[in-house]
């Protein structure tokens, strides 16, 4: 795969996602060697052993490592935001932007604490895709190129990335697409996003219906993504795709980042292995949406914020469980008496 390719058609996609590799089963026995010869009694550290083993598998590395994690924020903007289904205007994307680069977004501060890389890709935050209840977001070869730029945010040696989003009323659009992949009603999976009121919630309910029924029952990812997604939604999915390929583990955020994984899992079932659902979000969908696909996530905070910020209190997490298992002492090393001893 080129990541110097500007516009990826969809059967390149396709054909890509059917090229994932699997896990690393060398690794993944070695770091199971090696944690049933650490001091302390076998599974206690729980999940955190799982991380470990987790990060191993989808990396290749038998002395799993992350030196250069990354969030990476993906921001645009919707034109659906003008229908009255957010609590905030779309100049706040623009807004946002510039505040992630002065350093004063929430996810600034946990980057900075847990030593955590931050980048923010701009995808048109000035120009709205078209309002989906009326017209499709995105032709096929934008759809494409804006996955295939997702894909370039691996560049430059990044070894573990958590996603991250922002933008004004994607929250409607994620619960679009949730409902086009997964079936069920507006009402079983549009939330308040970031704080609308009961009038809102209602005009964001028959948006999300109307978004669904102008599909005709389409039910191929690809085309529920370009036609009722967003740009951040899709670069996402590229990112996605491009980390399995380069063995790159994946923290999934909340709930619009889910819906970007729900894309490449409605591909295949399996594409998400080398990704760790980080939080479940305050927007009660959420949970719903990783029950249908299996997951289980690690971290239920209340929050529904974006940005990453759940994504990366979990790599945070992630940070730790491979220093311990790194470093702990094996009972040889330590002179302790095992279990069997």
């Amino acid at each position: 795969m080129s990541l110097a390719e500007t516009a990826l058609p969809f059967t390149d996609i396709r054909n890509l996602v059917k090229s994932f590799p699997g896990a690393d089963e060398a690794a993944l026995a070695a770091v199971r060697a090696r944690e049933a010869q650490l001091t302390k009694p076998a599974g206690s550290l729980g999940r955190l052993e799982e991380i470990s083993e987790w990060v191993a598998a989808w990396s290749g590395n038998a002395r799993p490592k992350v030196t250069r994690p990354l969030v990476a924020i993906f921001a645009t903007a919707h034109g659906i935001a003008d229908k009255g289904v957010s609590a905030y205007p779309s100049s706040v994307n623009r807004q946002m932007v510039e505040n992630f680069a002065a350093g004063g977004a929430a996810i600034n501060q946990i980057c900075r604490i847990n030593d955590i890389g931050l980048k923010v890709f701009d995808l048109a935050v000035d120009i709205p895709t078209p309002a989906i209840t009326e017209e499709d977001a995105m032709d096929e070869a934008n759809c494409a190129a804006t996955m295939a730029y997702g894909m370039e945010a691996l560049a430059g040696g990044i070894d573990m990335v958590c996603l991250g989003e922002m933008g004004i009323g994607n929250t409607t659009v994620a619960a679009a697409v949730l409902m086009a992949l997964f079936g069920g009603t507006a009402a079983e999976w549009v939330g308040r996003g970031t704080g609308v009121d009961d009038q809102g919630l209602v005009r964001k309910q028959a948006a999300v219906e109307a978004a669904v029924a102008r599909l005709n029952g389409e039910k191929d990812p690809l085309e529920i993504l370009r036609r009722i997604g967003g740009r951040e939604i899709a670069a996402m999915a590229g990112l996605i795709i491009a980390a399995r390929l380069q063995r790159v583990p994946v923290i999934v955020d909340g709930f619009v980042t889910t819906a970007a994984a729900a894309v490449v899992y409605a591909m295949d079932p399996a594409g998400l292995d080398h990704c760790l659902f980080a939080h479940v979000s305050a927007e009660a969908a959420h949970e719903r949406a990783l029950q249908i696909m299996g997951k289980t996530a690690l971290l239920n905070l209340g929050m529904r914020l974006g940005e990453g910020t759940g994504a990366a209190l979990a790599a945070g997490l992630v940070k730790a469980a491979l220093e311990a298992h790194n470093s702990m002492a094996t009972f040889a090393d330590a002179g302790v008496s095992g279990k069997d001893a």
